[in-house]
């Protein structure tokens, strides 16, 4: 049980795919300008890179080696395909905000990347948690991200209100830089800068 939580909790602080390996940068860059979105996308990611791993991991003795990279594909296209058509059936604007970018979830690294370095060599529910831990992982720095994009560039949080009017009335402006993809970049960098801090063993020699 011990391994299995490590598993699931190592994805999410220490081995962070998008902090520590740099992995998803297009994505993480491109949907949160709000929260909702990142929320969505996020989420999204969570479903596919676990359900994938676990599907790939019952399989991994059954794929021949030599097609192993289009099985995985297949299994992930489905899964995004699903994911897909129930963001259109029941949140039809947020689908329509993200785009093409949940299609995009298929050559994500971190999903393709946690079935063919974890699945495909260890058991089922292990790669379940692996694939599940990525995607929080992932989601967490999305949310981190449009957090201070929304808030600071919209003065709004999923899409609602929440700096006074009053603060506004005093002459304080939204940061219309904040809504900028360059934004994106800089704000992720100082979330990579905070963690190398934390984590002394991040730090290059």
């Amino acid at each position: 049980m011990g391994n299995i939580k490590e598993t699931f909790l190592n994805p999410i602080f220490k081995g962070n795919p998008i902090s520590v390996l740099v992995l998803g940068i297009c994505s993480s860059l491109a949907v949160t300008v709000q929260l909702k979105g990142a929320f969505v996308m996020g989420l999204s990611v969570i479903i596919v890179t676990g359900i994938s791993s676990l599907i790939c991991s019952l399989l991994r003795n059954t794929i021949p080696n030599r097609i192993r990279i289009i099985v995985q594909l297949v299994v992930v296209a489905m899964m995004v395909i699903l994911v897909d058509q129930v963001l259109k059936a029941y949140a039809y604007s947020v689908s329509k905000t993200l785009s093409v970018y949940i299609g995009l979830i298929i050559t994500n690294c971190i999903v393709m990347g946690r079935i063919e370095a974890y699945a495909l060599g260890n058991k089922p529910f292990a790669s379940l948690m692996d694939g599940l831990g990525n995607g929080v992982g992932y989601a967490m720095i999305l949310v981190i991200v449009a957090f201070f994009r929304e808030l600071l560039g919209s003065g709004t949080l999923f899409g609602f209100q929440v700096i006074p009017q009053a603060v506004y009335d005093f002459g304080y402006m939204n940061n219309g830089l904040m809504i900028l993809p360059p934004m994106a970049l800089i704000l992720l960098g100082c979330v990579i800068w905070v963690q190398r801090s934390i984590q002394k063993d991040l730090q290059e020699k």
